[in-house]
């Protein structure tokens, strides 16, 4: 992101004076982002000039207020959005891995989005006073073998059995305070649409003492989740001190070896896995884990209880059943519930979802993508593209925190 300079702006109504401490031209831009529009787009549906958009854009022109009206008007955006400080959000502490297909604008708003989120979880996690965990925090070098000690390690700072099955990943981080969000894209009519872009998840932070986020774009199956889920600890565990040291492929593969080691211990691995299995058997086994048999294929693998030929023999017979697609046996998806808890703590039950979008200065689709569950109440009066929202079910019992 980039850096603001330092000035005012004052709007007077009937019920407030807004003072903002900030230009609030870097904020048109990551709402630009956040939508995937251009100058011309967002000139267009805020019926201003394209080029006052670009003259802010260059920093010649300051927002008026006027102008963000207009803007969060056409946009269903709260004003509130223009008076967050560029400074509360991370700049490069995201580890996305980009489908070789995406262009730098989609990749822009998948960034300009998770860095929204992280904005606001960790602003609840201060005020709601969440306990945070004490975790692993991994220097230096390190190779792949060394990876099995450290899950083990994230087992024990977690307070879970080292050889048991993990019942329920997300939890299991939201037990820690770190909270685990789904994502959608928010498109230029103000609407939620899927994201794309990236494989499958994103893990966010500012600073080695700083909160942690963890991101998925869709839950898809339940043992893909789960896996995504302890692929993103993998990186918070092994990466924000070793960024410099390994390169995005490195750090993928670490991640990778961190998330089968966390969801089946080395121990318990060669104990299912040693002396040869079958496709039914690998079946049994992901019931029983929650890990996708592809996934204990690679287990198998890593562990040198299978060689290569073996692996990719048991890909082909895989293929052969559809089962790389669509495999046997459900694992059902994971529901966050964190945010929804500190949501509650900060505005009540049920937590309405406009008042915390203009609370936390977040356009209402995502807010709502962070905790489904949010209660709709009626649309401010405005005119243009406000975002519609469906009504969901009422969510259950929400899990008491642990505070500090």
């Amino acid at each position: 992101m980039g850096s603001c300079c330092r000035s005012s702006l004052t709007r007077t109504s009937a019920r407030r004076v807004r003072v903002v401490v900030h230009d609030p031209t870097e904020r048109v831009r990551t709402l630009r982002l956040l939508m995937g529009l251009t100058q011309g787009e967002l000139a267009a549906a805020a019926g201003i000039s394209q080029p006052l958009i670009s003259q802010m854009q260059k920093g010649t022109r300051s927002a008026t207020a006027d102008v963000l009206e207009r803007i969060a008007a056409a946009t269903g955006t709260p004003l509130s959005f223009f008076d967050v400080d560029p400074a509360d959000l991370p700049t490069d502490t995201l580890l996305f891995r980009k489908k070789a297909s995406a262009s730098a604008k989609e990749v822009g708003r998948v960034e300009a989005t998770v860095r929204e989120a992280y904005r606001v979880a960790a602003r609840l996690l201060v005020e709601t006073k969440v306990r945070r965990a004490r975790l692993p925090r991994i220097e230096g070098s390190i190779d792949l073998e060394d990876i099995e000690t450290i899950a083990a390690q994230t087992r024990d700072a977690l307070g879970i059995a080292r050889d048991g099955v993990i019942g329920h990943v997300t939890r299991t981080c939201e037990r820690a305070g770190i909270p685990v969000v789904p994502l959608v894209l928010v498109d230029a009519a103000g609407h939620g649409e899927d994201i794309v872009v990236g494989h499958a998840g994103v893990s966010c932070w500012r600073g080695p003492t700083e909160p942690y986020l963890i991101s998925y774009f869709s839950a898809g199956s339940g043992d893909r989740q789960r896996f995504t889920t302890a692929h993103e600890l993998g990186h918070l565990i092994l990466h924000p001190a070793r960024r410099a040291l390994v390169d995005q492929k490195q750090a993928e593969a670490e991640a990778h070896r961190f998330a089968g080691a966390f969801l089946m211990p080395r121990e318990r691995a060669l104990e299912a896995l040693g002396g040869g299995f079958t496709l039914r058997e690998l079946a049994h086994l992901k019931q029983r884990w929650g890990i996708s048999m592809q996934a204990l294929i690679n287990r198998a693998f890593d562990l040198e209880i299978i060689d290569g030929e073996r692996r990719e023999s048991l890909y082909r017979q895989l293929s052969a059943r559809g089962w790389r697609t669509q495999e046997p046996v459900m694992v059902h998806a994971e529901q966050p519930s964190l945010m929804r808890a500190m949501l509650v703590r900060r505005f009540g039950e049920p937590p309405p979802l406009l008042q915390a979008s203009e609370a936390l200065g977040l356009h209402p689709v995502l807010m709502r993508s962070l905790a489904p569950e949010l209660a709709t109440t009626a649309a401010p009066a405005r005119t243009g593209n406000v975002v519609q929202l469906r009504p969901r079910r009422r969510a259950a019992a929400v899990p008491q925190l642990e505070v500090l």
